[in-house]
């Protein structure tokens, strides 16, 4: 799988500016990305992970994701600016399971003792395939109360205060969660076929959720590409299973996707993995229920 940060030479690099960059944990005088010294300054790592503590955070936080919109989070490479963020920060929210190598050698890397760290996957049972871990783990709904559990226990603990108002917050969302995983039992129940093809094998908590399969263009990796042996391959298994959906993702090049398509006279369409958002939907206001919701109409198209 292809690291977020893959060259550790900037990680030493990043070690020794940090070095060299006052402490600004809770209570120091610089908080310059912060608005509100009133209100915790949580850095998240990326947008479910935002998504899922915003809800339950509500207005008694400031929250800044470190990938931004149209970033493929594959791609993002943590910046000097990024480092000084999480020094000025009280809390850093990540998924884990694999999907921020970076993690563990920046948070030894600051200097910020009272950063509290988050990692919200910590108890999630992964998957596994060809010896990498899946770190798609919020696109299973149980998986992702499970997630909003340990933010909302992390919230409670540094905010004593606001104890009431985070499990309330977390309560509400939960129970939209639960509303969604009906809509997908539902939703799922009559579908004539059961596999789906998908560029990027990002899919397995998913499909597992729901007694679905998925045939992988590529593994792990979001942007790779298959030699002519695999699109043979697929192409072939498209024809034999009658696939008249080939998915692909808004943040990645379809290009593989309606190569196989026209092989097979097959239709693209988007299957989002939420690893983050486009600026247009940043700007309609989606987040992951209502891009869940539009997996599920994708998904009742391509099994029906």
């Amino acid at each position: 799988m292809k690291q977020l940060r893959k060259n550790l030479g900037v990680f030493l690099c990043m070690s020794l500016i940090i070095g060299l960059l006052p402490a600004c944990g809770k209570g120091t005088s610089s908080k310059s990305q912060f608005q509100d010294s009133d209100k915790l300054a949580i850095v998240t790592s990326i947008y479910p992970m935002y998504d899922f503590a915003s809800k339950i955070a509500g207005d008694k936080a400031q929250i800044i994701n470190l990938v931004p919109a149209g970033t493929e989070p594959h791609d993002f490479e943590l910046s000097t600016g990024d480092m000084q963020l999480l020094e000025q920060g009280d809390m850093f929210i990540y998924n884990g399971a694999d999907m921020e190598p970076f993690a563990d050698k920046t948070i030894q890397a600051i200097s910020n003792k009272n950063l509290i760290v988050v990692e919200a996957a910590a108890d999630i049972d992964t998957l596994e395939e060809d010896g990498h871990t899946d770190p798609h783990t919020w696109l299973s709904i149980e998986n992702a109360i499970a997630e909003c559990g340990v933010i909302r226990d992390a919230l409670v603990k540094a905010d004593a205060d606001n104890a009431e108002y985070y499990t309330n917050n977390y309560d509400s969302y939960v129970k939209k969660l639960k509303k969604l995983d009906e809509t997908y039992k539902e939703g799922l129940k009559d579908i004539k076929k059961d596999t789906i093809v998908v560029a990027h094998e990002a899919f397995g908590y998913l499909c597992a959720e729901y007694g679905l399969k998925q045939e992988a263009v590529e593994g792990l990796t979001a942007d790779s590409e298959p030699d002519s042996s695999r699109m043979k391959e697929l192409i072939d298994f498209c024809k034999e299973k009658d696939i008249h959906v080939i998915f692909f993702e808004e943040l990645v090049s379809p290009k593989v996707a309606e190569t196989i398509a026209r092989e097979v006279g097959a239709e693209t369409m988007v299957l989002n993995p939420i690893e983050g958002l486009t600026a247009e939907q940043e700007e309609e206001g989606k987040d992951y229920i209502s891009l869940m919701e539009e997996n599920l109409t994708a998904l009742q198209t391509a099994l029906k």
